[in-house]
């Protein structure tokens, strides 16, 4: 837990509590329903909690705006980032079922009144959002498809709507057909090793009815 207050630093007594709750929740649930590995449990504040957070060092939400987290799996960004901002509100989507149990019920022992978990495809989700969030679900060409038409119109941020996109590695290759991203390093706000190669990208996408 330190390291997370070690790089978010005014963290009320509420989210404080709720991020040292992580760590048994995921033990406990991941004991039943595999949603990380087992030995990331051990690095789970680095590895998914920080990692998740890195998009909040690239762009902080504003309240009363909306987040889709695509392909959340145990609820990675989604819950750390519904912790930090608790009057932004999320929807995390996953197309396996009994990954959005464990998002529900992480999210109900949290007492995180800004979470919606749902059991449903990214192409099927209803609505529009500010941004829509993921960790390397699939290429961007295609996350890009799936997502495309979910941006609101209505602009609250510095970043303009659209993706923020947790990656890792040389993405040269993969962004090439998308000349306006922008690739932010997460070594540029975190020490530790794991992030020296790992990324925020990035992607504006203009709103289509």
């Amino acid at each position: 837990m330190e390291i997370i207050s070690t790089y978010f630093k005014e963290l009320s007594d509420e989210q404080i509590s709720q991020f040292k709750q992580l760590e048994q929740l995921y033990a406990l649930w991941n004991a039943q329903i595999n949603v990380i590995s087992r030995k990331d449990i051990e690095t789970l504040y680095e590895r998914h909690v920080l990692h998740s957070l890195g998009i909040a060092k690239v762009q902080p939400f504003v309240p009363k705006s909306k987040v889709l987290d695509v392909g959340t799996g145990g609820g990675f960004p989604g819950i750390p980032l519904a912790i930090l901002f608790p009057e932004t509100r999320f929807l995390l989507v996953d197309s396996i079922g009994k990954k959005i149990k464990v998002v529900q019920e992480v999210a109900k022992a949290l007492g995180l009144q800004n979470v919606k978990a749902q059991h449903i495809r990214a192409e099927s989700v209803k609505g529009e959002f500010d941004f829509i969030v993921s960790r390397a679900v699939t290429n961007m060409d295609d996350f890009v498809k799936w997502t495309r038409k979910k941006v609101a119109k209505k602009q609250r941020h510095e970043l303009k709507n659209g993706i923020l996109y947790l990656k890792g590695g040389d993405l040269t290759e993969e962004l090439v057909n998308f000349p306006k991203a922008t690739t932010y390093n997460l070594s540029d706000y975190f020490k530790e090793d794991f992030f020296e190669t790992k990324k925020v990208v990035h992607v504006p996408l203009k709103f289509k009815p």
